[in-house]
């Protein structure tokens, strides 16, 4: 049977149903799996028209109520807005709070299993606060509402995965959070995605935190006092780990085929060679031509993918987002369902 994967929309002013919605315009996904869309039935009728996609929309109660079929985008509505609230790029409480709903049925839906995945679309955190829901991210809410302790987020590109010891805090938080026991587990957690994406005995690199790695203490001592005695203990449990390594060439590196996967130490050092690699922009036009990356949380007992870019407020409703990350993200969340599968 093929994978029930659910879909949550993300902020209904952003760009979310108009990329969910081209998504869904690719017959072959509904080879892989039975996609089921959590989200506005207004947005998602707006973003069908304003997309010119033709897809017929399905309201189904149940994941088991869905089609299935090509052509046709089933459905649920689960915390319909009242006339007026939605307006493509426009910031409000009421989006915000709609965008949370999807995801805890999302959330709902996968530990029940009547979904093998959730991929989520994106959402904004101004009205995710706005609406009173006071979370950095997608990733800490799944972690809230799955009681996982010990988790991180994982981005990919190609070949190029990368997975963070920190994530939504400032540089200088970040800073102060990169010991040894935090390391070490993200390196586990980087070989349990490794084996999850179906690649086994990983190689993980595990990048520096300041310039150069330190060289050898002149521009700090995190990397002699945290960061290696990390890489010696995952090495003594068995991992293929090699690091510190100088953060300006462990993804190039990455990119090479050397490794596997890398440990980036803080949010900005992992999420800028991702998009780098991902993401093309037409100099000329101002738009996207390609938007390839996606980013999941390692550790929960569900899985959950996501698209790999924000809500776009200044691109809603024009009919110009790129539905590449979403595509992406929903044949790796079938990939992760059905490795997870085979091992049960």
């Amino acid at each position: 049977m093929k994978p029930i994967i659910a879909i949550t929309m993300g902020d209904p002013a952003g760009i979310g149903a108009e990329v969910t919605v081209r998504a869904l315009t690719h017959r072959a996904l509904y080879q892989i799996c039975t996609p089921y869309v959590i989200g506005s039935a207004e947005a998602l009728a707006d973003a069908n028209r304003f997309a010119g996609a033709g897809l017929t929309l399905h309201a189904a109660a149940s994941p088991m109520e869905a089609l299935g079929m090509p052509g046709t985008l089933d459905y649920i509505d689960p915390a319909p807005l009242a006339q007026g609230v939605y307006i493509p790029g426009k910031l409000s409480a009421a989006c915000g709070d709609a965008a949370f709903s999807y995801i805890v049925h999302g959330i709902d839906l996968a530990k029940s299993g009547s979904a093998a995945a959730v991929v989520t679309g994106p959402i904004n955190k101004e009205a995710l606060h706005l609406a009173g829901h006071y979370f950095d991210g997608h990733t800490e809410i799944f972690a809230r509402y799955t009681d996982t302790k010990n988790y991180a987020m994982l981005l990919a590109s190609g070949n190029l995965r990368v997975i963070h010891v920190t994530t939504h805090v400032s540089l200088r938080q970040a800073c102060d959070l990169v010991c040894k026991a935090r390391i070490l587990d993200t390196i586990r957690l980087a070989a349990r995605a490794l084996l999850e994406l179906g690649i086994q005995n990983g190689r993980i690199a595990v990048a520096g935190l300041n310039p150069h790695a330190s060289d050898n203490g002149l521009f700090g001592d995190e990397e002699m006092h945290e960061i290696l005695p990390a890489v010696e203990a995952a090495r003594a449990e068995g991992f293929h780990v090699t690091g510190p390594i100088s953060p300006d060439s462990v993804f190039v590196r990455a990119l090479g085929g050397e490794f596997d996967i890398v440990v980036a130490m803080y949010h900005d050092q992992g999420h800028i060679p991702l998009k780098l690699a991902g993401f093309r922009m037409d100099p000329a036009t101002g738009k996207y031509e390609s938007m390839s990356g996606i980013n999941t949380t390692i550790g929960l007992p569900i899985i959950r993918t996501s698209v790999d870019h924000g809500t776009a407020f200044d691109r809603a409703g024009l009919g110009t987002a790129n539905e590449g990350s979403m595509v992406e993200a929903i044949e790796v969340a079938v990939q992760m369902a059905n490795a997870r599968k085979s091992t049960c």
